[in-house]
């Protein structure tokens, strides 16, 4: 459905306002589709994104500051999130092998299986190929890349 419908508004100063407004729009319809299959879990939209990230390094450890730098949410707190993730036993801390001052996050046995689940769970591919081809997906993430330069 068109931006202006969606929102009832049919007039923009222009279309760099109007594709602001509808990357905005889309950025909350998109989060509120996961957050629904990610509740079932227990889980957070930035505690999927970090059990993602510490699967990718698996079996590697990461380090806080490695696990700030992939987040897609920049402005998160790492370290409560991964504290949070500890409590729910889906990931451990260990003290690192290389440095004995620093902490390493590793990805725990539960955290994987319920990544697992989520994966049969929550298809991006399934979510948005509804609605544009994988052409269009491929341009549209292009044009993504070259609006943040």
């Amino acid at each position: 459905m068109e931006i202006e419908k969606e929102i009832y508004n049919k007039k923009f100063e222009d279309n760099h306002q109007k594709v602001v407004v509808n990357l905005i729009y889309t950025y909350g319809w998109i989060t509120n589709l996961l957050k629904l299959k990610l509740n079932k879990h227990s889980i957070t939209l930035q505690q999927y994104n970090i059990l993602r990230i510490l699967r990718g390094q698996y079996p590697n450890p990461a380090t806080v500051n490695i696990l700030k730098e992939r987040m897609l949410d920049k402005m998160s707190d790492a370290s409560r999130i991964v504290e949070r993730l500890v409590q729910k036993d889906l990931v451990k801390r260990c003290v690192s092998n290389k440095d004995r001052r620093a902490v390493d996050i590793l990805i725990s046995q539960k955290g994987l299986d319920i990544l697992q689940k989520l994966d049969n769970e929550v298809s991006l591919k399934d979510l948005l190929s509804k609605n544009i081809s994988d052409e269009e997906a491929h341009t549209l993430s292009g044009l993504l890349d070259k609006m943040r330069g």
